[in-house]
């Protein structure tokens, strides 16, 4: 049966409604909902079958490694090792449309790191993934919702094709896609990987 969609206030999401939210997280299930880029998918990191179904649905091997999304650096800070220089230097681009590749901690599950022992991590602008990850108590993985390579950026698209695999679909309105732009930190330098959404003026 397709996931049911909850239209949740992009600005200033209802509590009981998030909680809904998470119990379908905690539970095991992948959920879709809007960020600050793009619609994207994801589940509860530290639930391994969560994030096998989270991979099967994206259709992505396991070689390509998703996005740790936090609530804020200090949650950032238990999976990725934050330098001086890294932390002053997303300090003043968090919240907002970024991807930071930085290197692991231990805390970091096997399946969700790169073979270099990297992650990414994304701090969303938007409330929505703030709330569910505030509410849940650790990042989600998450990954953008595509289908066969093409932007899905509205609940019904998402619902029709992605809604066999997802427990539910947070409607927070229509939005454009825009990534996120990713930025290796790693060995203290800012290195663009990917110029998307995000601006940096150095």
């Amino acid at each position: 049966m397709a996931a049911p969609i909850v239209q949740i206030d992009p600005r200033y999401p209802q509590p009981r409604l998030v909680e809904r939210a998470v119990a379908a997280l905690e539970a095991g299930g992948v959920i879709a909902y809007p960020t600050d880029t793009y619609y994207a998918i994801g589940c509860d990191l530290l639930n391994r079958k969560a994030v096998e179904k989270l991979y099967l649905l994206k259709q992505r091997p396991k070689s390509k490694p998703l996005t740790f999304l936090c609530a804020d650096l200090s949650d950032a800070s238990r999976y990725a090792r934050i330098s001086n220089f890294a932390y002053r230097t997303m300090k003043r681009l968090v919240p907002g449309p970024f991807t930071f590749i930085l290197p692991a901690t231990p805390l970091t599950p096997e399946i969700a790191m790169t073979r270099q022992k990297t992650v990414g991590i994304r701090i969303s602008d938007a409330a929505i993934p703030r709330a569910l990850v505030e509410r849940l108590g650790h990042p989600l993985l998450t990954a953008s919702a595509t289908f066969e390579g093409e932007p899905l950026n509205d609940p019904k698209a998402i619902k029709e094709r992605l809604g066999h695999g997802l427990e539910l679909i947070i409607d927070g309105g229509d939005q454009v896609f825009e990534p996120s732009t990713v930025v290796s930190l790693l060995d203290d330098e800012i290195e663009i990987l990917r110029q998307g959404k995000g601006k940096i003026e150095f």
